[in-house]
């Protein structure tokens, strides 16, 4: 069996014993009506010392979370100087969520939101930018759009974008409607890098059922893409034995330890930092993924705030040549504004770690 645990602790841990001065936080509401008929909610998260404002995104999906977490506030006293490390720490004793939620996941969101923004507000009150306190270079990041095909399925709001761009690459929901015909046409287009067979999700966000027969056809039609969170069942297992260098895990993987549970292992993962809580985890799952060989794409949380660009600003450092799922929002309007942007994206690194807009 692979061993993960321990990392060597490189030069980008140093990025822990940052100092932070924090007088007092505040908490704001975000929301957004979906074409779906829901209204996403999230919470920005600000973190206030020395005149400066460090912000952080809870992405906690379940909206009565949500509410009951703004409707608190800012109840607990973070006022005082830390190293990143030892504010991390003080996160440990505290409850931040009033009443335990409904997806265990959320404590993970939770967390990242008063961590990013604490790393914001450090970067600001050292005048750093994210690439100057890793000590690493930051590049233009790939970035992929992330689409379901619809009922029944029609590439037509794939060839909308590709009239705007032609070299735009995809990352697709399967559905079982897809039949080989629709797969051909998929893998003529020659764009599609990953597809997400939605099969380790699970309560409110449970995908479509494991599906042999559905696994096989995509695996077989569309043979360079990467096979994401395939459900295992013995059926599964033997439609995709063939292809088990390609399956990649999104969904579970919330932290390094994780990593012990994918038998063989494998060659490459979906990595959301807010899925870690930690910042101290995020960068130990960097550095082993690193160190093991194993390819690294960033993947959203449907981020209204700063969550986005942050996970945007660690790939460009981490992994910016691979197939993140990281598009700019207005790839996911209904009307298309008349400007999009290009993949690579050049990011903004100012000091701190979500730029103020």
């Amino acid at each position: 069996m692979h061993r993960f645990f321990h990392p060597q602790e490189t030069a980008v841990f140093d990025i822990l014993e940052l100092s932070l001065s924090i007088d007092d936080y505040a908490l704001a509401g975000l929301e957004l009506p979906t074409l779906a008929g829901w209204t996403r909610l999230s919470t920005l998260v600000r973190l206030r010392g020395c005149g400066l404002e460090g912000r952080g995104e809870d992405v906690t999906y379940q909206a009565a979370d949500a509410q009951a977490f703004q409707a608190q506030g800012p109840v607990h006293d973070l006022a005082g100087t830390y190293t990143l490390d030892e504010f991390s720490r003080r996160l440990d004793g505290l409850q931040l969520f009033p009443t335990p939620p409904a997806d265990p996941k959320a404590t993970l969101y939770r967390r990242w939101a008063f961590e990013s923004a604490a790393l914001d507000l450090a970067l600001r009150q050292a005048g750093q930018s994210l690439p100057q306190a890793l000590e690493r270079e930051a590049r233009p990041m790939r970035f992929v759009v992330s689409l379901g095909l619809g009922s029944p399925p029609s590439l037509a709001r794939l060839e909308a974008l590709w009239e705007r761009d032609p070299t735009l690459e995809l990352k697709l929901d399967a559905d079982p409607s897809w039949d080989e015909a629709l797969i051909a046409q998929l893998q003529e287009t020659n764009r599609v890098t990953t597809v997400d067979l939605k099969g380790q999700y699970k309560g409110p966000f449970k995908g479509m059922p494991p599906n042999a027969d559905l696994y096989r056809r995509i695996a077989a039609g569309l043979p360079q893409a990467w096979l994401e969170d395939p459900g295992w069942t013995e059926e599964t297992r033997v439609a995709l034995a063939p292809h088990l260098d390609r399956v990649t895990y999104d969904a579970p993987f919330c932290s390094l330890s994780d990593l012990e549970q994918y038998q063989p292992r494998p060659r490459c993962l979906n990595v959301k930092p807010s899925r870690f809580g930690r910042l101290r985890e995020v960068l130990r799952v960097y550095s082993a993924c690193e160190a093991q060989g194993i390819e690294v794409y960033g993947g959203g949380q449907f981020e209204l705030g700063p969550g986005r660009l942050q996970a945007q600003l660690l790939a460009s450092v981490f992994h910016p040549n691979t197939a993140n799922d990281l598009a700019p929002v207005a790839f996911h309007a209904d009307d298309l504004p008349a400007q999009l942007p290009s993949s690579p994206l050049t990011l903004p690194h100012a000091p701190g770690f979500a730029p103020l807009g």
